[in-house]
């Protein structure tokens, strides 16, 4: 493949995913063509009155545009997000979608620990330690996850292991806010820790049998959402 090709196949896909992206927002917002096009030709139109009343045109103008792009793409990246969100709740591996939304320097493994009753426990490893979070029925996920607490324990050699559920009632994270509360903990470890960590849990792995996900529609739309209007 000649490198002249890279480019253009890389936009050709970001074009994809953004069109993947527009799809998937329109079936929970039918309404959002109608509104980013709004958005756009309202900046737009404000800049021109100010060109014309001010001028010059040729300033303000592009200027407008260029932020009508701007603002345009902002709300939909919203609206993207929101969409994705609503169609990920309630679904077995919510949790786990939301959280492989993690930048860099976050390791994620989901379903470290499934039961028949599909709950789960996922695990993030980061500067905080280690941080188990649990998505199911609440008092059945909170037993799951001080099994798996104590395990973790064991091997964390003295890292935090912080334990969070997933979901909508009383001392639970809302899967919306579930990656800014996990990226707000304080951190505990330093990136050489957390390299030591990752060895000594993947030791734990080690004896663990192997657990599937749930059967059924796991959501996997977030995080190529999120690609997709950040350029990936």
């Amino acid at each position: 493949m000649a490198k002249n090709d890279a480019p253009a196949e890389k936009k050709t896909g970001r074009l994809k995913q953004i069109r993947s992206a527009y799809q998937l927002t329109k079936k929970s917002d039918p309404k959002i063509g109608l509104v980013l096009a709004g958005i756009f030709l309202g900046v737009v139109a404000v800049f021109a009155v100010v060109a014309v009343l001010v001028g010059p045109l040729l300033v303000w103008l592009p200027l407008g545009v260029a932020l009508a792009f701007l603002a345009t793409t902002i709300i939909f990246g919203r609206r993207v997000e929101k969409a994705a969100y609503s169609q990920i709740e309630g679904q077995a591996g919510a949790a786990a979608s939301a959280l492989q939304t993690l930048r860099r320097g976050w390791n994620v493994t989901p379903a470290v620990a499934v039961t028949k009753n599909a709950d789960i426990v996922h695990r993030v490893v980061g500067r905080p330690g280690i941080v188990l979070v649990g998505e199911g029925q609440a008092s059945r996920v909170k037993n799951l996850l001080q099994a798996e607490g104590k395990k973790h324990t064991r091997v964390a050699g003295g890292a935090p292991v912080i334990q969070i559920v997933a979901g909508q009632g009383e001392d639970e994270i809302d899967i919306r806010k579930l990656t800014k509360h996990v990226m707000k903990l304080p951190a505990a470890l330093q990136p050489s820790e957390i390299t030591d960590l990752l060895q000594r849990l993947k030791a734990l792995d080690a004896v663990r049998p192997q657990v599937p996900m749930p059967k059924g529609p796991v959501p996997t739309s977030l995080k190529g959402a999120r690609q997709a209007m950040k350029g990936r």
